[in-house]
């Protein structure tokens, strides 16, 4: 038992194993590098690298084409389907044009029979003028007539009866020329200043005829731009009422990016800015390039269906965040794809600061597309009916 504890107590009594001294050194040389990598991160960080502000909260927007039905009508075929490339002008949907064909024969109808109508107008005015022109004469003869027979009546020759009767006829013959001047005014009316292809009644009929025209032409249904055909709802055979979404097209080529930043990084963001971006999709592989081309009017709880009421109730201070918008590259859209809603990380060098705060003037997004009244067929069939018809 001596021996033991003996034993025990040397054990403890003897000196620790190792070097204390390098395990000291060794600490001060790990802490001194990590010391100096912090000053180098810092310096690289804070002095060095480039001012620049980015955010994870940024997602992928472009335009989204509804495409609608203009007029009512059912579905005949279907060209186009989600997910499939289209073209401007390119057929997506017909509808069935039975109803509209009928409506542009009635309207040619009523368009040559208001050519007809004008025509015969323009005649009547001719017939008004020879009926003036016999009134007049008719008149002339009664007055002869009448100045004859009163010389006759002061010497005996006739009786006074007779007298009145040339009398009665040069009124009759008055009234008969104020009956033709009346009709031939009420004609000259009708017609003056115009001819066949201006006349009011004819131009109201082609307006008709362009109406039911644009009504036929609305039962073929083309792409406005190109892009990807998405959220098509209208099946084969359906009736749609005018108005009803059919499908979309978004033009993959026109996208941007909504960055959401917080509004302690807005203070050096300028219009015209250059960024980056990286999507999830690709990673860091593809960076895109674009700019900034405008910051949102406000924030998104500003713009929410049920805005933050902070008058009422506890208040708790957050940090808001406001969108900007940033333009992309469409060549590297069309070398890596993006699609709309998908997830990015947005980045804006804001070493540049001569740009504007606000954004940039209105501009228009899309050419003007040509208004289906003037279709070249159109007008050229209306002036083939009013000529075949004059």
């Amino acid at each position: 038992m001596t021996d033991a504890r003996t034993e025990a107590s040397d054990q403890t009594a003897s000196p620790p194993r190792g070097n204390p001294r390098g395990r000291r050194t060794g600490l001060l040389i790990l802490g001194a590098i990590v010391l100096i990598g912090l000053i180098v991160w810092a310096v690289f960080h804070f002095l060095l690298a480039k001012p620049e502000e980015e955010t994870d909260d940024a997602y992928v927007a472009g335009d989204v084409v509804a495409i609608t039905a203009r007029d009512p009508g059912q579905v005949t075929a279907i060209h186009a389907d989600n997910t499939q490339m289209v073209k401007a002008g390119q057929p997506l949907i017909d509808l069935d044009p039975a109803t509209a064909d009928v409506g542009l024969a009635s309207a040619q109808a009523e368009l040559a029979r208001a050519v007809r109508a004008t025509r015969a107008t323009f005649s009547r005015l001719s017939e008004t003028g020879a009926q003036v022109v016999q009134a007049r004469a008719e008149l002339a003869r009664a007055s002869d007539d009448y100045r004859r027979r009163r010389g006759a009546a002061a010497e005996g020759a006739i009786s006074g009866e007779e007298l009145a009767h040339a009398a009665d006829a040069v009124k009759v013959a008055r009234a008969n020329l104020q009956l033709a001047l009346s009709q031939q005014t009420q004609s000259r009316t009708a017609v003056q200043g115009t001819d066949v292809n201006t006349n009011p009644a004819v131009l109201a009929a082609a307006a008709a005829y362009r109406r039911a025209a644009i009504t036929a032409g609305h039962m073929h249904i083309t792409a406005p731009i190109d892009g990807v055909v998405a959220q098509r709802t209208v099946q084969l055979g359906q009736q749609v009422a005018a108005g009803t979404p059919m499908m979309a097209v978004v033009p993959l080529d026109r996208l941007w990016v909504d960055a959401n930043f917080r509004e302690t990084q807005l203070k050096d963001l300028r219009i015209g800015q250059p960024a980056t971006v990286v999507s999830d999709v690709y990673g860091d592989d593809v960076v895109y390039h674009g700019k900034v081309i405008g910051v949102g009017a406000g924030s998104g709880n500003a713009f929410a269906l049920l805005p933050p009421q902070n008058a009422s109730g506890n208040w708790i201070k957050i940090v808001q965040r406001v969108p900007v918008r940033i333009q992309l590259d469409p060549r590297e859209l069309r070398a890596n794809p993006l699609r709309v809603g998908l997830s990015v990380a947005a980045t804006v060098d804001t070493a540049s600061k001569s740009g504007q705060r606000l954004g940039l003037p209105a501009a228009q997004a899309y050419g003007a597309t040509s208004p289906d009244a003037n279709d070249p067929a159109v007008e050229a069939r209306i002036r083939q009916i009013i000529a075949a018809n004059r």
